[in-house]
């Protein structure tokens, strides 16, 4: 029986900026994305997190928002309302996208954490193309990953713990690119360090 054949991931970091705690009654303002790196059966290669980026903003699908979680990205919701890409058109972009810089590799999301940009750009994408480049579960959890590899409890996990090499030099600043790139490059130290006591890279 022939071995099967094991195609590479590409990790690809998203960020969302968002006007509420779920997608549907709420909306996903902008999305920001960058290519973290590839894994194959050699190993993790990080890749440049500026060279490969997609960011887009988007209307807005509801006239419902939480006033404090609008504040955190600083989107104004009436300009996107008139200026903002349609979602149809803005995720079938993204898609066009991931799998042009996927090439022969599976595309992965990953996300610091995951779980909530996973659940808009899911549901965006299920919603306004009816199929995702990273199929139903094709998402990795930075916090996770650093809870396995430091031996923490999940919710002991913040990015103040962390030994400050493995972080990016760059602002979080709740610009969906912007944080995009800067957890593009935390993934990619993560994937390189072999736990507490040694060095990122």
């Amino acid at each position: 029986m022939a071995a099967r054949r094991i195609r590479p991931s590409l990790y690809i970091s998203v960020d969302i900026e968002a006007d509420g705690p779920i997608p549907g009654p709420y909306s996903m303002l902008s999305l920001g994305a960058a290519v973290s790196g590839v894994q194959d059966a050699g190993g993790f290669t990080a890749a440049d997190p500026e060279k490969h980026t997609f960011y887009r903003e988007l209307r807005p699908v509801s006239e419902e928002f939480v006033p404090e979680a609008l504040a955190v990205s600083g989107l104004d919701r009436e300009r996107l309302a008139r200026e903002g890409l349609d979602p149809a058109l803005a995720m079938a972009q993204f898609s066009r996208c991931v799998r042009e810089v996927s090439g022969d590799a599976q595309p992965v999301m990953c996300g610091y954490p995951a779980s909530y940009d996973w659940t808009f750009l899911y549901w965006y994408l299920i919603r306004f193309t009816g199929a995702s480049p990273f199929g139903h579960s094709g998402c990795l959890d930075m916090k996770t990953m650093y809870a396995t590899k430091a031996g923490l409890p999940l919710r002991a996990v913040a990015k103040g713990i962390m030994p400050r090499e493995l972080l990016s030099r760059r602002r979080h600043t709740h610009h969906a690119l912007d944080d995009a790139v800067e957890q593009a490059e935390l993934f990619a130290n993560l994937m390189e360090w072999q736990g507490p006591g040694s060095p990122s890279r």
